[in-house]
């Protein structure tokens, strides 16, 4: 499997969904009066990310490393240490196994990679690090006084879920990544309540769970295809 792969890999829809998301994230941040370079960049390579790893292509999990470290530093401007710890401490490295997961087991001979299924001991393990890296993490959290704590430890919950499945190239991470995008919408706009510049990052989530919702009935379009 090759990683880098042009847009030549899209369809007409895709090219679409991708130009519509990367306008409305870089609208919603002009209107919002973020201004923000920083944040707008990172929205930008996280919605480019989402639409290749729906095609089930290696560069989307190149992108989301380099999208983790960078909505980590921006959720430390509002002290979400659970969104920053997240990304960083988690996210990030699950981004790295899952691109050498990727790139070991492409379908056949094509650049897509080869979709899996969830065995019953992949779930065990799944619920048992679940378990664990949230109990972890909320008393982490709780020791830095973060930020509406619930909604952060749930954030930590989907994440997880989300990105040990993609490491087992499961179509399911695209629901427990929408689960998160739904997580962070809400976390966000209880920023947005006390600072309006934050209400990109909410625009910006949403537009994260459309794209997701694509991923997983793309991925399930992966799988039939694959199987016949």
């Amino acid at each position: 499997m090759k990683i880098f792969l042009g847009f030549k890999e899209f369809d007409m829809f895709e090219k679409i969904l991708l130009a519509s998301s990367l306008a409305v994230v870089i609208f919603s941040n002009i209107i919002s009066g973020a201004n923000d370079l920083f944040s707008i960049i990172a929205s930008i390579i996280g919605v480019t990310a989402l639409v290749f790893n729906a095609k089930g292509l290696a560069l989307g999990q190149m992108l989301m490393i380099i999208f983790a470290l960078m909505y980590g530093i921006v959720s430390l401007t509002f002290h979400y240490y659970g969104e920053f710890a997240t990304y960083v401490f988690m996210s990030l490295p699950m981004a790295v196994v899952s691109l050498i997961e990727w790139l070991k087991h492409p379908f056949k001979d094509t650049n897509e990679v080869e979709v899996s299924t969830l065995t019953k001991k992949k779930i065990c393990i799944m619920f048992v690090l679940g378990v664990i890296v949230t109990i972890i993490f909320y008393f982490v959290l709780n020791f830095f006084n973060t930020p509406n704590l619930l909604f952060s430890t749930l954030s930590v919950i989907t994440s997880f879920a989300a990105a040990y499945m993609v490491a087992c190239r499961s179509p399911f991470y695209a629901v427990a990544y929408a689960l998160n995008d739904i997580v962070l919408i809400v976390l966000w706009v209880l920023a947005s309540l006390e600072n309006i510049n934050y209400l990109s990052m909410v625009i910006c989530f949403v537009v994260f769970l459309v794209n997701d919702i694509y991923g997983f009935i793309n991925w399930q379009r992966m799988r039939k295809r694959q199987r016949n």
